[in-house]
C-alpha cells in the first residue's frame, strides 16, 4: 500500500484544518476581529518576515490566523470564503461589524432546519468573510 492509498483511506475529521486571512495592517485587522468576535487573537512570528494573529481554537480543531508580511497576497473579495463562528448571536456580530466599519456584502440568510444563519462582510482590509451562528 502506498502513502497515497493510506491518505485516501484515512478518515477525514474535517475538510479544513487551517486558514489564513491576508491583511495589510495587522494591528488594525487584529483590533477589528477581536472586537467583532469578542475573543483575543495571539501574535506569532511566521518565518523571518511574516506575522500571524491566531484565532483561538480547541485542539484538535480547525485553526486559523490573520497573516501579514511582504510575501502575503493582497486582501480580496474574490476567491474562497472563510466562515467565522459569530456565536452566540449573528445579529449582534453584524451590528458590531457595522460599528467597526465593515461593509455588509450579503445580508443575513437563515438556513433550513437548525443549521443557523450566515452573512458576508467586507473587513477593514478588503476581504470577504462569512459569519455564521447556529
Amino acid at each position: 500500500m502506498t502513502d497515497a492509498d493510506t491518505a485516501v483511506s484515512a478518515p477525514m475529521r474535517s475538510a479544513i484544518n487551517w486558514f489564513e486571512i491576508p491583511v495589510r495592517d495587522l494591528d488594525r485587522a487584529q483590533r477589528f476581529y477581536e472586537a467583532l468576535l469578542g475573543r483575543p487573537l495571539r501574535r506569532e512570528p511566521m518565518g523571518p518576515s511574516m506575522t500571524l494573529a491566531v484565532f483561538s481554537y480547541d485542539e484538535p480543531g480547525t485553526g486559523g490566523a490573520l497573516m501579514a508580511g511582504p510575501e502575503v497576497a493582497p486582501p480580496s473579495r474574490e476567491g474562497s470564503i472563510v466562515y467565522l463562528d459569530a456565536s452566540p448571536s449573528l445579529d449582534a456580530a453584524l451590528e458590531r461589524a457595522h460599528t467597526l466599519g465593515a461593509t455588509l456584502l450579503c445580508p443575513k440568510i437563515v438556513l433550513p432546519g437548525d443549521m443557523g444563519a450566515f452573512a458576508h462582510i467586507e473587513d477593514t482590509e478588503g476581504n470577504r468573510v462569512g459569519l455564521h451562528a447556529a
